[in-house]
């Protein structure tokens, strides 16, 4: 069931066969208990203090704490005891790869936008991301070059009331699966195509892509590597508080609300340059 503002998270098991996937609410304040100044490290206090819009400060600390919280809840420890590191970039072998819990063998992944977190953890790498959208006329002039030639040949066919929520579709999925792959935007993100449609195309060898149901305003996907064998699950594996017709679960605080950010189309035309992955 989904978790009211301010309820203890109990312990959770362990996502077997695809992925839990959690929706946080950044406009509500944590516990006492999990306030930022107890639950986050000095290397994710830091980035919070550099950040300098209050709405990009609270988004960060309340998708940070939630992690830690809900890391904590499937690996048995209080939130500030969950050690992150960084795996090898698969592009580079530097330090600055998927994020992950050390020794913990639990896969996850964070994005954060507007006032919406979105949370991923599985057996498998995975990843998540979510946008808040913006306007079609945006799409044609910032993002040329940057999706997979299908993809904007779809766009081009799309009028201009539903290009920006087709290339929003279009951008989530290859965020997800990048950061599932751990390369980021250091990977071209002309080269994989997912569709522009409702229905996200199928993905790379290897891999699920799903779209997450998020509120109005909002677009996200979910990218899950397939464990091997047969009978293995997807990505769509609900925890508690699973939200009926998609992969998509409330975590801490009800989903609501949303600020202005930068949309997509802005996110796409900076992507040329290496970038660690997640959030």
């Amino acid at each position: 069931m989904p978790l009211a503002p301010g309820q203890a998270v109990g312990p959770l098991e362990r996502p077997t066969g695809g992925a839990h996937v959690w929706l946080a609410d950044a406009s509500r304040p944590p516990r006492a208990d999990h306030s930022p100044a107890r639950v986050l490290d000095a290397r994710e206090r830091r980035r919070a203090a550099s950040l300098h819009r209050y709405a990009d400060r609270r988004c960060y600390i309340a998708a940070h704490v939630a992690l830690r919280v809900l890391l904590g809840a499937y690996l048995g420890l209080a939130p500030e005891r969950v050690r992150l590191v960084r795996e090898p970039c698969p592009c580079c072998g530097e330090p600055h790869g998927r994020p992950a819990v050390a020794g913990a063998g639990l896969h996850f992944s964070l994005s954060h936008s507007g006032d919406l977190a979105l949370l991923a953890f599985a057996a498998s790498p995975v990843g998540v991301d979510v946008q808040a959208t913006g306007s079609g006329a945006e799409v044609a002039e910032e993002v040329r070059g940057v999706l997979h030639p299908r993809e904007e040949a779809e766009l081009a066919r799309c009028d201009a009331a539903s290009r920006m929520d087709a290339f929003a579709r279009a951008w989530v999925r290859k965020e997800a699966y990048l950061k599932g792959l751990g390369t980021g935007l250091a990977r071209s993100t002309a080269l994989d195509y997912l569709g522009t449609g409702p229905v996200p195309a199928a993905g790379p060898t290897g891999w699920r892509v799903e779209d997450v149901i998020v509120p109005a305003g909002y677009a996200a996907a979910l990218a899950v590597r397939e464990p091997a064998g047969p009978g293995a699950g997807g990505p769509g594996e609900r925890g508690p508080g699973a939200v009926a017709g998609g992969p998509g679960e409330r975590g801490p605080g009800a989903v609501a609300g949303r600020t202005g950010v930068s949309s997509p189309s802005r996110r796409a035309a900076r992507a040329g340059s290496p970038g660690r992955t997640g959030r």
